[in-house]
């Protein structure tokens, strides 16, 4: 899959630019806060439906307009693909392929398979349970869209069951109806994430080995209620009634699943070097796109935004060979403030490319 062009209005600090890509290389050079990562989000918008930062879609229209537009041009499968993302203020989002409008924008998900490493993936390793679900569900979304629908419903009957809980509900049918919609939905999503942990650990620790250049065993393994030889759901939640009541939430489910992250068996949030945690969430991420690669039988796009930063020169060295040595790396975006990094990509990919110099939401070709 090749993203051949963008054309994006006042997104973010953009107020208007269009850009035709490299279908190999494309490199954005610029000092911090100038517009590099915008575009790698109007990117990830064009795939995902919403921003990478989580922000809300009021919040991406440029300060003092009333509307954002981001349209993206695809070579996919041997066909063209035209995307556009439409933002207003006050109004739904409008999400349309080929001109037509999707009539559930969740459907869009998994077209375009797309992997971002930026600065903000810390947050795997330092952040809350929360962050590593979200991986995991973005990540699985993109391959199985009967996941994508599951999540959701249990989602919503996870909300519907916690109101009843804080309103201080005690109709035992009614939950007992509500737990049984949920068991369908959580069985799946349990299974799936046993089955994605299971074929992402071999491809992570041979990745965190290439990146970090020593014999540090790297793992991952998934913390849940339910799967083999485990009790189902309704019986969980049943036990746990008392509880939950006197919690007023839900103490058992998918919702609660994690990741746990070891480096030689120790969690890595405690023990790992700014470093160490830093090369953990990269081959995370290089994991999660191989994985991508293989389930939807097309490279996706990888954006690599300001992903040296904080590494030695070792570390930084070996993920630019590790990216440049892998011809199943398609199309790649990189952002960074140090030229140097991106001509030594460049060089060592051989491959075609294209650089822009960003300045205040403006993207100036630089010559080759």
């Amino acid at each position: 899959m090749i993203l051949r062009a963008v054309d994006i209005t006042n997104f973010k600090n953009i107020e208007r630019a269009t850009l035709e890509f490299s279908p190999k290389v494309n490199c954005l050079l610029g000092d911090n806060g100038m517009g590099k990562s915008n575009l790698l989000d109007a990117l990830h918008m064009l795939s995902f439906t919403k921003s990478f930062t989580g922000a809300p879609d009021q919040m991406l229209i440029r300060s003092g307009e009333d509307f954002a537009i981001v349209r993206g041009t695809y070579l996919r499968d041997g066909a063209d693909e035209d995307i556009l993302a439409g933002l207003q203020r006050g109004r739904r989002k409008s999400f349309k392929r080929g001109g037509k409008e999707y009539q559930r924008i969740s459907s869009h998900i998994g077209l375009l398979p797309l992997v971002m490493v930026s600065p903000a993936d810390m947050d795997l390793v330092n952040g809350s349970g929360e962050e590593r679900r979200r991986f995991m569900d973005m990540v699985i979304s993109q391959t199985d869209a009967r996941y994508l629908d599951a999540a959701v419903r249990y989602g919503r009957l996870l909300d519907q069951r916690n109101r009843l809980l804080r309103d201080g509900a005690t109709d035992a049918a009614l939950f007992e109806a509500i737990d049984f919609q949920m068991e369908a939905s959580a069985t799946y999503i349990a299974a799936r994430r046993h089955e994605w942990t299971d074929e992402l650990r071999s491809i992570f620790a041979r990745y965190y080995s290439a990146i970090s250049g020593t014999d540090e065993a790297a793992g991952i393994a998934l913390t849940s209620h339910l799967g083999p030889g485990r009790p189902a759901l309704t019986e969980l939640l049943h036990e746990r009634f008392a509880r939950d009541t006197a919690l007023r939430h839900t103490s058992a489910g998918p919702h609660r699943d994690d990741l746990e992250l070891t480096l030689d068996g120790m969690p890595v949030r405690r023990t790992a070097s700014q470093g160490q945690c830093k090369t953990f969430t990269i081959a995370l991420r290089m994991a999660q796109y191989e994985f991508l690669a293989r389930a939807c039988g097309m490279a996706p796009l990888l954006l690599l935004d300001d992903i040296f930063d904080k590494l030695d020169a070792g570390r930084v060295g070996r993920i630019i060979e590790t990216v440049a040595a892998r011809e199943a790396f398609g199309q790649i975006f990189i952002t960074d403030t140090n030229r140097r990094h991106l001509d030594e990509i460049v060089a060592l990919m051989g491959a075609d490319h294209r650089l822009w110099n960003v300045d205040h939401g403006r993207f100036d070709i630089i010559p080759s």
